[in-house]
Formats: C-alpha cells, structure tokens, sequence
C-alpha cells in the first residue's frame, strides 16, 4: 500500500481547489475514525477517503468521475479492493457497496460536506461549536446546503450500521481533530 504522503502527493496532483483538498481532508479524517472503531486498517482507509474525489476537478461529470480516478490508481499500483471503494461512492457507476470500506466511504462523503456547511453559519466558524443537534436541525431546512444529499447521509449510516446520532458525532469528533487543516478553527464570534 502506498504510503500517506504518497496518496497526498496524487491528490494535489489532480487536484489544485484548496475547498476540494480541504474536503479530501476531512473524508480522510471520517475514514480513519471508522477504521479505528471497526478494528481496520486506518492507513489503506484513510487513503480511500483521501483519494476518493482526486480527479473530480478534472473530470466533473458522471461519465469521468470516478471511473478515470479507478483508471490511475490502477496504473499507480493501488490494490483493486481500494480502487473499487473509489469508484463504489458514485451511485452512478452501478457498483454495489458491500465491505465495511465501501459503506464507510459513502456514508462520510455528503455528511463531511453537510457538516462544514454547518460550522460556517456559527457566528465563530468553528467547527468546535458544532453539536449533533445543530447538524440534525440543519437537515430540516432544505434550502440549507441545498446541493447535499441528506437521503445519502440517512441511508449510508444505516447501511453501515451506525445510529445517525452517533454516526454525526463520530465525523464532528474526526473533523475536529484536524480542524486547522479544514480552517475550521474559527475565531471569536
């Protein structure tokens, strides 16, 4: 498995956006969290999460993302279970999510986006300040981060077999601990 500066090193490659970047951050962060609670492996998880968007600034649409990524992680030597994960988050490429790994990965994805949208209406933009309930109240406004899909969030714990109050809590702890990374540390309000 190639290492950790490795996959960072690929990641910003592909990808120049420091919101993209910033995302890939966090999803890693969620993943290692996970792989901790179940007992895995927190690098091999961590580069999944970390590579799972690397070639969406290149190619956005649905016909390239993620199947061009699988491509070049394929060639780079990353093993066919890791590239499967990759390609598994999109609903779109038909692959049905069956490890830990693959339900993991999808039920981070959209809360990570959804969380960050969160910690930046709090009047310190601190994601320190962000609870589970602040999220769960947030997800009764549609018109709130509008472009998240909260059916992916509410079926992604399921599948992975998380109550959604402790699945929200575990991802907040894990962003949280990398906050400065995220710029999400905040400032006074």
């Amino acid at each position: 498995m190639q290492t950790r500066d490795e996959a960072y090193a690929l990641l910003t490659e592909y990808t120049k956006n420091p919101n993209l970047i910033k995302h890939a951050l966090a999803v890693e962060a969620a993943m290692r969290a996970y792989a901790r609670r179940f007992g895995e492996d927190e690098q091999e998880w961590g580069t999944v999460g970390l590579l799972h968007d690397f070639d969406y600034e290149k190619w956005p649409t649905p016909e390239d993302h993620p199947a061009k990524g699988g491509e070049i992680l394929s060639e780079r030597g990353y093993p066919e279970h890791v590239v499967r994960a990759v390609k598994s988050h999109a609903d779109y490429m038909g692959i049905p999510r069956e490890t830990p790994l693959e339900k993991a990965l999808f039920a981070v994805d959209e809360l990570t986006g959804f969380i960050v949208a969160v910690a930046l209406v709090r009047p310190t933009k601190s994601i320190m300040d962000v609870k589970v309930s602040s999220v769960k109240k947030k997800f009764k406004d549609k018109r709130f981060a509008a472009g998240v899909n909260r059916d992916d969030i509410f079926t992604g714990a399921e599948a992975l077999g998380v109550d959604l109050d402790e699945h929200i809590a575990t991802v907040i702890e894990a962003m949280q601990s990398i906050a400065p990374a995220l710029g999400l540390q905040g400032s006074s309000a």
